[in-house]
C-alpha cells in the first residue's frame, strides 16, 4: 500500500536537481585556444623550421577576421615580419587580452556559476568572498560603513559582534582607483598603533618637515630622542585636538583596512596649536577646532636637523614607527633608506635588524644601493658581502641589467682589480666597462643597450682622438687600466675595440705588438711580470647538468681544455683540471684546426691557478691550488695539469683559470 500511495502523489513532491551543462563542443575549444594564442605565434618570428603556423578551419561562428579594430584580438597565426600595424595590434592583444566589461561578465553572479553541482552536499549560497577580486565595488564600502553605524543598536542580550566581519562575514579587500597613495604619517600610523594605548601623545618632534607625535617610553631605543629629550625644556600645557570618534574608529579601520581620506586627515595629523590668551578669536576654516573637542596636555617639543638625502620622510615614517614594537617591520624596498633613518635616530636595534635584511636579499637589483648605504653607516659586514656578490656576480648577471649604472667608479675599480673577480675572459671585462661607461653618458636610459648600440655610439665620436684622451674621458682612464689587454686574442674583439675607439691609439698598438713577439717567440710573454695582476684568466659557470663541462683556451699557439667533472653525486664532489691538446685534436672544432696557429714545441712551461668560489646562505667560499709552474708536453702523463677535487660544492660554482707563459 505505501508504495501504491508513493506512486499516486503529485510529481511536485520530487526532488529537484538542476542539470549539468553539456562540455562545450571540441570545435569550439580548439576556436577559443587558436585565438588565444595567434598574437604569440604571430609576434614569435620567423619559424626555424620554415613551417607556416595553420589557421583554425573557417565556419560561420569560427572565422579568422582579416581586419582588425581596437578591440578585438589579432587572429592570423602567420609572422608578421615588417607589418607595423598588425604588431601594434599584436601586442594590444597580449597585453590587454580581456576588456573591462568580459571581466565583470565572468566574474559577475550568474545562475551558471552558483549552480548547485555537488546533489549529496547541502546547498549553499554563493558568499562576496568566493568571486574573484576584479574592479572596486563601490557599494561594498557603502555597506561596510552602514553595518558598522547599526553595530550600536544591538539588543543587550544579543552577542555583540567583535568587527564588522564577525558580524557579515569576510569582505574583500581592494584599493579604490581613486585611493591617494599612502603618505609618511599614514606608514608612522600604522606600525605605531600595534602598542598605542595612550590617550595622547607627550612627545612632539618636529624633522624634515614634519611634526611627528610621539611617546616618552617608546623613545629609549633612540640615542638621539632620548638625548634631546633630556635637553628639550620642560614639558607645557598645549592645547591639542583630537575626535572622539577617531579613537573609537581607529581599531576598526585598521583591521578593516577601508581608509577614509577625509577621516585621516582630519583625525591623524598633529593637531598641534600654540596656546593663546584669546581663545575666542576668529579662527580660519581648516583650524581643527570646528571638528575636534579641544584638549590640554603636556607636551615636549624637540627638533631634529636630518642632512641626508638618503633620509626620506617615508623612512623617517617607518624608523619611528618602529619604536613602537620589538618586531622589525621594514619591506625590502624600503630597507636601505630605513637604515639611514636609523643612523639619524642612534637606533642600533633596527640598524641591526636593516643589516640582516640586506645579507639575505643581495641581488642585482638591491646590491649597489645596499652597498653605498652600508658603507655610509659602518655596517662593514654588509659592504663585504656586497663586496663578495659583485666579484662573483658583476660579468654575468649584473652586466645584463640596467642597475649597473648605479655602481660607483671607485666600487667598480675595486672589484676589477681583486684577485678574486670571475670573468668569463679578459674582452667581457671590458664590455662590461664600455657598456657601464656608455650608460654613464646617457643617464636617460631605462633599458640596457644591444651591443651595437653601444658599438655605434663610440663610433659616433669625433675621430680626432680616443675618448679616454678627451676632457670628459680622461676621468675613466684608471678603470680601463685594469683591463689585461694582453689578453684580448680573438680577431673580432680587437676589431670592436678599434670601432668604439674608447682606449688610445697607443694602448692598441701595444697590444697588438705584445701578440706578434708572442708568437714570434714560441709564447713566451716577456712583457708580464707578475702573475696576480697579468694573467690570462678564463672561466666558467657550473649550474646544471650535464655532469661534463669543458671549454676551450687558445693562446699564442698553445690549446687547453679546462674540465669540470661531476665525480659523486650524493656528496657533490667535483673534479677541476686543464689539459693540454694536439693539433687536430678530436675536441677542436674544424675553423680551430684549419685557421688558428699551432706551436710544435714538444714543451710549454706555464704558470697556472685554478679557483673555484661559490657561494652558500650568504657566505663566500673559495678554494683554490695556488699558482702553479709546470711543463706541459704533447705525451698523455705530460698533458693534464694538477688535479683539484672538492666535495660539498653548492650551484651555481665559478670556476676559473688563469695562466701566463713565463720566458723559457
Amino acid at each position: 500500500m505505501a508504495e501504491d500511495e508513493l506512486e499516486k502523489r503529485p510529481k511536485a513532491y520530487a526532488s529537484y536537481f538542476p542539470s549539468i551543462p553539456p562540455k562545450a563542443p571540441l570545435q569550439a575549444q580548439s576556436y577559443s585556444r587558436s585565438v588565444q594564442e595567434a598574437p604569440y605565434r604571430a609576434l614569435s618570428g620567423v619559424i626555424p623550421d620554415g613551417k607556416v603556423p595553420e589557421r583554425h578551419p573557417e565556419s560561420p561562428r569560427c572565422r579568422v577576421r582579416r581586419q582588425t579594430g581596437l578591440t578585438n584580438r589579432w587572429r592570423l597565426p602567420e609572422s608578421l615580419y615588417s607589418d607595423l600595424l598588425g604588431s601594434s595590434q599584436a601586442l594590444k592583444a597580449i597585453n590587454m587580452p580581456f576588456n573591462k566589461s568580459l571581466v565583470e561578465a565572468i566574474t559577475a553572479e550568474g545562475p551558471k556559476q552558483s549552480m548547485h553541482i555537488d546533489m549529496s552536499a547541502p546547498y549553499t549560497f554563493r558568499l562576496v568572498g568566493d568571486r574573484s577580486n576584479t574592479f572596486p565595488n563601490f557599494g561594498a564600502v557603502q555597506r561596510s560603513k552602514t553595518a558598522l553605524e547599526a553595530m550600536s543598536y544591538f539588543p543587550p542580550q544579543a552577542v555583540r559582534p567583535k568587527s564588522y566581519s564577525d558580524a557579515v562575514g569576510p569582505v574583500r579587500q581592494f584599493t579604490p582607483k581613486s585611493a591617494r597613495p599612502e603618505t609618511p604619517k599614514d606608514i608612522f600610523l600604522y606600525h605605531s598603533k600595534k602598542s598605542m594605548s595612550f590617550v595622547g601623545p607627550d612627545v612632539l618632534l618636529k624633522a624634515l618637515g614634519m611634526d611627528w607625535e610621539l611617546h616618552r617610553p617608546f623613545l629609549q631605543k633612540s640615542e638621539e630622542l632620548t638625548q634631546l629629550l633630556k635637553t628639550s625644556e620642560d614639558p607645557k600645557a598645549q592645547k591639542y585636538f583630537r575626535s572622539p570618534v577617531s579613537e573609537t574608529l581607529d581599531n576598526y579601520i585598521i583591521k578593516s583596512n577601508f581608509y577614509s581620506n577625509e577621516y585621516k586627515e582630519s583625525s591623524h595629523k598633529p593637531l598641534v596649536v600654540e596656546p593663546s590668551e584669546d581663545d575666542d578669536q576668529s579662527k580660519s576654516l581648516d583650524h581643527p577646532a570646528h571638528i575636534s573637542e579641544k584638549r590640554v596636555g603636556s607636551l615636549s617639543v624637540i627638533h631634529l636637523h636630518i642632512d641626508d638625502p638618503l633620509v626620506t620622510q617615508r623612512a623617517m615614517a617607518i624608523a619611528l614607527g618602529n619604536l613602537y614594537h620589538d618586531d622589525l617591520d621594514v619591506d625590502l624596498s624600503d630597507v636601505a633608506g630605513v637604515l639611514a633613518a636609523a643612523a639619524a635616530l642612534g637606533f642600533k636595534q633596527l640598524m641591526e635588524g636593516c643589516g640582516t635584511i640586506m645579507l639575505k636579499s643581495i641581488n642585482y637589483r638591491t646590491v649597489c644601493q645596499y652597498h653605498l648605504a652600508a658603507s655610509k653607516y659602518h655596517q662593514e659586514h654588509v659592504v663585504l658581502a656586497c663586496e663578495r656578490w659583485l666579484e662573483l656576480n658583476l660579468i654575468p648577471e649584473l652586466s645584463m641589467h640596467i642597475q649597473l649604472r648605479e655602481m660607483s667608479s671607485e666600487l667598480l675599480q675595486k672589484i676589477l682589480k681583486s684577485s678574486r673577480l670571475f670573468t668569463y675572459n679578459e674582452f667581457s671585462v671590458y664590455r662590461n666597462l664600455s657598456y657601464w661607461l656608455f650608460l654613464q653618458l646617457n643617464p636617460q636610459m631605462q633599458l640596457m643597450p644591444s651591443h651595437s648600440t653601444v658599438l655605434s655610439y663610440f663610433n659616433s665620436l669625433p675621430k680626432t682622438c680616443s675618448f679616454l684622451e678627451t676632457d670628459d674621458g680622461q676621468i675613466y682612464s684608471p678603470l680601463f687600466s685594469s683591463v689585461r689587454l694582453h689578453g684580448i686574442i680573438d680577431a673580432t674583439n680587437i676589431q670592436d675595440m678599434r670601432i668604439m675607439n674608447i682606449i688610445p691609439q697607443s694602448w692598441m698598438v701595444n697590444l697588438l705588438s705584445q701578440h706578434y713577439l708572442a708568437l714570434q717567440e714560441g709564447g713566451d710573454m716577456t712583457s708580464v711580470k707578475q702573475f696576480n695582476v697579468s694573467a690570462v684568466r678564463q672561466g666558467f659557470i657550473v649550474d646544471d647538468e650535464p655532469h661534463y663541462h669543458s671549454e676551450i683556451l687558445s693562446l699564442h699557439g698553445f690549446h687547453f681544455e679546462l674540465r669540470a667533472i661531476r665525480q659523486d653525486t650524493e656528496n657533490h664532489t667535483y673534479q677541476f683540471y686543464m689539459q693540454r691538446l694536439k693539433p687536430g685534436d678530436p675536441i677542436l672544432s674544424f675553423r680551430q684546426c684549419e685557421r688558428h696557429t699551432f706551436s710544435m714545441r714538444p714543451d710549454r712551461e706555464v704558470r697556472y691557478s685554478i679557483t673555484v668560489q661559490y657561494l652558500h646562505r650568504g657566505e663566500h667560499h673559495m678554494e683554490s691550488t695556488g699558482v702553479l709552474s709546470q711543463k706541459f708536453g704533447l705525451g698523455e702523463k705530460t698533458s693534464k695539469s694538477q688535479v683539484i677535487s672538492i666535495d660539498n660544492l653548492k650551484k651555481p660554482i665559478y670556476v676559473s683559470y688563469a695562466l701566463m707563459f713565463p720566458p723559457s
